[in-house]
Order: structure tokens, then sequence, then C-alpha cells
């Protein structure tokens, strides 16, 4: 089972541009990122610039509109992830929790969604779904 653990820094929604972490608190997370890779579950991670540096396209009408961040009605922002492979809901909350996080900062546990969990007419129309999905993690690592 594959979930994804969302990293939720309070306060994220509203830093400014190249606010980045201090070298104490990536010391601690990086100790967490070994022991998730050396236990055979990690993945893929990464971490997110805040959103003062993003954009949103919404499609009121059918038609796109940008949005420049940062965004005023955002509550809860991503500051990174990590996605894990391990056997169980339980499990991926254990990791979780051995988060090195502040008390500004929540994680977030998610399970991604696979085909099987579909019905059979939904996985007709996502035909060639894990093609792309597959060619995407190569040019990843490429």
């Amino acid at each position: 089972m594959r979930f994804m653990m969302l990293m939720i820094p309070k306060g994220y929604e509203s830093a400014t541009p190249g606010t980045l972490p201090d070298a104490a608190a990536v010391t601690a997370i990086m100790k967490y990122n070994e022991a998730l890779q050396k236990a055979g579950v990690l993945l893929a991670l990464d971490g997110l610039h805040p959103p003062s540096m993003g954009a949103r396209v919404s499609f009121e009408g059918g038609k796109p509109k940008v949005t420049d961040g940062p965004f005023a009605e955002a509550k809860e922002v991503l500051g990174g992830y990590w996605m894990i492979q391990v056997r169980s809901r339980e499990e991926a909350i254990e990791w979780a929790k051995r988060c090195p996080g502040g008390p500004n900062e929540i994680v977030e546990v998610r399970q991604v969604q696979e085909m099987s969990d579909f019905p059979a007419d939904v996985q007709k129309a996502a035909e060639g779904f894990e093609k792309i999905q597959s060619a995407a993690a190569r040019k990843e690592h490429a």
C-alpha cells in the first residue's frame, strides 16, 4: 500500500518567497529521511517552496484563471511530502509519528488510490494510466 505523508507547517501559507528551514531542522529531518530509506519504505520525497512563489489555476465557467500566490483564503498549505510503501495504514501512521516535526507542524497521512480500488468502468476509462505513470517515474529517476 502506498501512502503520502504531507507536511503542513502552520504559518507557511503566508511565508515570504525564499523562506527556508534552518540547518537544525534539516539535520533532524534528514535523520528521519535516512530511517525511511534504510527501512526500504521510501519511494519519493520533496520539500515545496512557499505559496507566495506559486500559482493556482482555477476553472470557473470552464476557463482557466491564474492566481499568483500567496493565497489569502489558504488556512493550511503543504510544505513537502514523503511517498512511502508499507503494509497498512497503521504502519504509515507509525512512520508519521516518528517525524521530528515541531509544534507548528502537522503530518497528514493519505493512502494513494490504486487502480484496483476503482470499478471496472473507471479502470477502462483510465486505460494507459499506469504506462504514463511509469514513464513519469523513469523520467524522474533519469
